[in-house]
This record gives C-alpha cells, structure tokens and sequence, in this order.
C-alpha cells in the first residue's frame, strides 16, 4: 500500500511537532530547574581585569544571585554610608563571592553580616551591611584595583578574603570575559546552548597562556597589593583585617607544600613587618573534627565552613566595632 505525498507531509509535519514540543519542554525544565540560559555576566575592566556586570539577578541550580550597581554581590547600597550603618566591605574571589553553588543568603558576607547583629543592639546601629565585592579567580591585585577605583564605601572595616593560591595569581587580565564559558559577556539565546556548551571539551583563550607564564616574583607582587590595599583602607578611616583560607589538602599531613610554606612564610613576616591585621585559617581548620565538612571542594567553603570563618572575622572586628559608634559621634 502506498503513501500518498500529503500523507508524507502530514507525517513530518508531526514529528517536527513533537520534536520541538520536546525541546521547548527541555528548554522550560533547564531554565526552571537549573537556572541555566541566564548565567550571571561579566564586564571587562583594564585595571580590574573583569567584574560581574551590575544590576543583575539569576536563579542557578536553586540558588539566587543578585548582584548591586557595583558589581557586588550585595543588595543595593548608597554610595555613602548613614552614621547610623555599620558597614564592612569584604572583598575577595570565588570564596567571598559564593558562585552559582551558593545561595545569596549563605555566602561568606550574608553569614558574617548575622555574626555582627550583636553590635547593632550593643551599639545602636539601625542597620547592618556587609558589603561582597568580588568575582571568581580574582587575586590580590584585582581587589587592590577594586578598591582604587571605588573607594572604600565609607565602611568601617575593610576584610580582605585570600587562599593559598592567591598567594600565585597572576595580574588581572579583561582576555577571559566573552571568550571564556566562565566568564560569559551576554546571555545565551538558549538554555540549551549553555548545557551543550557545558558538555563540550573545556578550552581557555590561548593568550592566557601568556598571562599564566607571568615573570618575576609573583608572590611579592601579591604581598605589595595587600600591603597596597591596607594603606588605602587607613588612608580611608577604615579598618583592616587579612584573613586566609587553606585548601583542603593542606589540613592534616602532611600539610602544605614546600613552595607554599614558604609563601605562607612570607606573607606572615611581610603582615608583621607591616603591622597588618592577619588571621591564618589553616590552625582553626586544622584544629576542627571534620573539616572536610567545611569545603565543597578543595577550595570553595560550604555554609557550614562561611559560619566558621564568618565567626572568627566577626570576633576579630570586635574590638574595633565596640567603639566605632564613639567614633562616629
């Protein structure tokens, strides 16, 4: 029995239904479920390197992310701080800024911003804001560059966030933005770009070979923009506090490598010799019963491990916010 040529058509004109049904069914489920198709978005940035673009908000895998006018991963803010705030600005890379594993109420800044409610009691402060400047794989030299162009906010205290690897980060560089699936410059017109995008073999743009062959003493550039950020933060009225997280593997033995001891070594003979406020996590993680507990990875915090740290920042702060409601009279 043959097949007329309309039935043909009718035929393929269903399959093509059903197909599409299919992937706007797909398309729906990846936006809804995964938050994919709207990945947060970068900007690129000559001194910075890259910042998240501002006044964005996404939902990825279930986890909300808003980000302010200026790039932080805040609420929005004034430029100018009310006496009646009490403000902290934290700055650091994927570790302060959560990522899209990270629910805004869960990073680092949101955790440390419930550490400090005490104070607004104690000191009668009517508002509290911890303020997250911070982008993925940024090093010292992109928060130094951070806070030069924005200025400290008038917060009161300035808490720089690195790891051990920041110790290595190379200078900041705007290559990646557009050109890296990391570091997306637009949104892609489908969800389901994005997932295939995801499944393809992961390349980096080839310049930034270059950029991770960078010369010289790298540790000792990243220590002068420390020391850099410090003065400024003074210069500003602000406190100053350095807090460092280990990586996973340097908890226990046979504990960190040789080149890293002896970067850890001279970060904590450069703090001394500049009198820089200086917390090394690696004894508070060491010293706790299961620190694996504490990571994602072996890097990033979970909720539990920005509790620990937003914990023992709050504490070191004490002093200084016990009498920065004097200070502001």
């Amino acid at each position: 029995m043959s097949i007329k040529g309309e039935d043909w058509v009718k035929a393929l004109l269903i399959i093509l239904g059903v197909l599409l049904g299919l992937v706007v069914i797909v398309e729906i489920g990846l936006r809804l479920f995964f938050g994919l198709g709207k990945p947060p978005i970068y900007i690129a940035d000559e001194q910075i390197g890259y910042l998240l673009a501002p006044n964005q908000k996404t939902t990825r895998m279930g986890n909300r992310i808003a980000i302010n006018a200026y790039s932080m991963r805040s609420d929005a803010i004034t430029a100018e701080r009310s006496p009646s705030t009490l403000r902290v600005l934290l700055l650091g890379d994927s570790i302060v800024n959560g990522g899209w594993w990270t629910d805004q109420d869960e990073t680092l800044s949101a955790q440390l911003a419930t550490q400090l409610t005490p104070f607004k009691s104690q000191n009668a402060f009517e508002q509290i804001e911890v303020l997250n400047a911070s982008a993925n794989s940024w090093g010292p030299r992109n928060e130094l560059a951070y806070l030069q162009k924005f200025g400290t906010f008038n917060a009161q205290a300035v808490v720089l966030v690195i790891n051990t690897d920041d110790l290595f980060a190379t200078a900041p560089t705007p290559i990646p933005v557009g050109r890296d699936r990391n570091y997306p410059s637009h949104r892609p017109p489908l969800a389901l770009i994005e997932a295939m995008n995801r499944f393809l073999p992961y390349e980096s743009p080839p310049e930034m070979a270059a950029v991770r062959a960078e010369k010289g003493d790298r540790v000792g550039f990243n220590l002068d923009a420390i020391g850099h950020a410090y003065r400024l933060s003074q210069e500003a009225g602000a406190e100053f506090l350095l807090v460092m997280t280990p990586l996973l593997r340097e908890i226990g033995e046979p504990g960190p490598r040789d080149y890293e001891i002896k970067a850890r070594n001279r970060l904590k003979g450069f703090t001394e010799d500049q009198q820089i406020p200086y917390i090394d996590g690696l004894p508070l993680f060491n010293n706790a019963p299961t620190p694996e507990t504490w990571y994602r990875d072996h890097i990033h915090l979970s909720p539990q491990g920005n509790q620990q740290v937003s914990e023992v920042i709050a504490r070191s702060l004490e002093r200084h916010l016990s009498i920065v409601k004097t200070t502001d009279k």
